[in-house]
């Protein structure tokens, strides 16, 4: 039965050839591009793997884990939907087809259906469908840009794009614009770009009952308008709607090349809505910023995950974003912390970088690299970056190395410390269920008068994401204080640990929580950007120092 769409425009993005290819970043992009011409735009993704949420997954099978502010544990696409677009999203915006079955099984098993046989459709597809309705009862939303994740013929795709087709026919199709993401391969020793994979893409979503409106072509080489004209014949498009998603240097780039061949123009075009003007000054700017810097500043980040740097995807765009602001290149050394916990001394890996930062992960493997990257990095005076684990790595080493607790660890690793300066909070300690427990979401944290961290925030309560179990244990806080780590950030009722900084050291701060996931390109990160800037201060200081001895 067609449904009312009501003032609300819906659209589908969909990819064929093979994975990897940027949908999430297109989505993202068009959903930036009809913003900045006035549009409300909010973005879902689809994601048809029967795991319930990321959460459990291995970033070696998923990468990173994206928190939004409600405490759900998404894809990391939606980090780049909050980046472009510059707006929270919650949990909503993120659905599985693990979260699909477990809702109708439950439903199921309490008789709700009452004796009726489940099926694929309609229940399946129904229970889809309701997830994109549900977006359009935001009465502040005109746009709803829908990611379907996978590739166009994987079998676990198949519900979510029958549920597409049924949904264009409630809604209407002046209401919906499918759009579909492709590859055009080079192939080198015939010299020409080949058309023949999009093809069958697109036949097989056509066989689905679905048709693209537009095709984002990705490629290395620039597409001719003798290769658009063939791309368009064959599959039922018109030549202009045969766009060309060239390689770029910077993800923040694609918006740009999409806004040139008219795309958002000719979006809304196909959705009836009058096109207006596109607010893309301060989005250049950033960009020329990002393109031209002034200088250099190496990082690096010691973690277990460095042959993955998906796993790190928000830490890296923070970096991206900070050395905007500093008008500097950053430029990331991958430290594996199991080569550090290996070596006796980390002097070869750590002596050249200008700031070190540990990100969050679990698990005992590489810890003790860590530790040993923290203590490099307070003894030597290099601007140090902890978060989450990071921040308990910093604890312990403090705890070893400076309280004189031999044997100091976190209960995650040694649940028979004598010293288990990191334990299991105390609401963790009955759950059994690793999926959606921890600590999840933005938690409010009030910082110390005086600190480093609250002159960075320039203010006195802030609110983070977190997701982790473990905190610092309050029993040992006195004696980790007596020996200069200053807790500068606390829970709101002063019992957990939030913020560690140290006052004999330049630029010593570890969170618990993880403030990469909410840097923007064009609101950079506080902490990220005075980290920086503090790393370029040591660099300039050690010109200065070298230059002096060359005298």
């Amino acid at each position: 039965m067609a449904r009312e769409s009501g003032d609300h425009k819906y659209i589908f993005i969909t990819g064929g050839v093979l994975s990897s290819l940027g949908k999430g970043i297109a989505s993202a992009s068009i959903g930036m591009l009809l913003q900045q011409r006035g549009y409300r735009v909010t973005i879902q993704k689809f994601d048809p793997y029967l795991n319930v949420d990321p959460g459990t997954m291995s970033p070696f099978q998923h990468g990173e884990v994206f928190v939004t502010d409600d405490g759900a544990e998404t894809d990391l696409d939606l980090g780049h939907y909050e980046r472009f677009l510059d707006r929270s999203l919650a949990g909503i915006n993120n659905l599985t087809a693990g979260q699909i079955y477990h809702s109708i099984i439950t439903r199921e098993r309490r008789g709700d259906y009452l004796g009726g046989t489940v099926q694929i459709v309609p229940h399946v597809t129904n229970e889809i469908k309701n997830r994109i309705y549900n977006l359009s009862e935001d009465p502040e939303v005109q746009i709803i840009i829908t990611e379907i994740g996978g590739t166009t013929g994987d079998i676990e795709s198949l519900p979510f794009l029958e549920a597409l087709r049924q949904f264009i026919l409630e809604v209407g199709s002046d209401n919906v614009l499918n759009v579909h993401l492709t590859y055009i391969p080079f192939i080198k020793a015939a010299g020409e770009l080949k058309t023949k994979p999009t093809q069958h893409s697109v036949k097989t979503l056509r066989e689905i009952g679905l048709q693209p409106d537009m095709l984002l072509c990705r490629t290395e080489r620039p597409l001719s308008d003798e290769t658009r004209r063939k791309i368009g014949l064959f599959c039922s498009v018109d030549e202009a709607s045969v766009i060309e998603a060239r390689d770029v240097k910077h993800i923040y780039e694609v918006p740009i090349l999409f806004h040139e061949q008219e795309t958002d123009k000719m979006i809304l075009r196909k959705l009836g809505l009058p096109s207006g003007g596109a607010r893309l000054s301060a989005w250049r700017k950033m960009i020329q910023d990002m393109t031209n810097p002034e200088g250099t500043v190496s990082i690096g980040i010691c973690g277990k995950y460095i042959e993955l740097k998906d796993a790190y995807k928000s830490i890296f765009e923070a970096f991206s974003h900070a050395g905007i602001a500093n008008n500097v290149e950053v430029q990331v050394s991958w430290i594996d912390s199991e080569i550090l916990e290996r070596e006796s001394d980390p002097e070869p890996y750590l002596h050249d970088i200008h700031g070190l930062l540990i990100p969050g992960g679990f698990g005992e493997r590489g810890i003790e690299g860590k530790i040993e990257a923290v203590k490099y990095a307070r003894e030597n005076k290099i601007p140090f970056f902890g978060i989450c684990l990071g921040l308990q790595c910093a604890v312990i080493e403090t705890a070893r190395n400076l309280c004189g607790l031999e044997g100091a660890n976190s209960q995650e690793f040694d649940k028979d410390s004598k010293h288990p300066v990191i334990h299991l909070m105390e609401s963790q300690r009955s759950i059994k269920k690793k999926g959606g427990s921890m600590r999840l979401g933005a938690w409010p944290c009030i910082l110390g008068k005086g600190t480093k961290t609250a002159g960075i925030y320039s203010k006195k309560t802030i609110e983070e994401r977190h997701r982790h179990r473990y905190e610092v244990n309050n029993e040992y806080r006195e004696k980790l204080e007596k020996a200069g780590m200053n807790i500068s950030g606390l829970s709101p009722d002063g019992k957990l640990v939030e913020i560690i900084e140290r006052d004999d050291h330049p630029w010593f701060i570890a969170v618990q929580f993880h403030p990469e996931f909410k840097s923007r390109p064009l609101q950079v990160h506080p902490l990220f950007e005075s980290f920086i800037q503090a790393a370029l201060v040591m660099k300039r200081t050690e010109k200065e120092t070298a230059g002096a001895r060359d005298n």
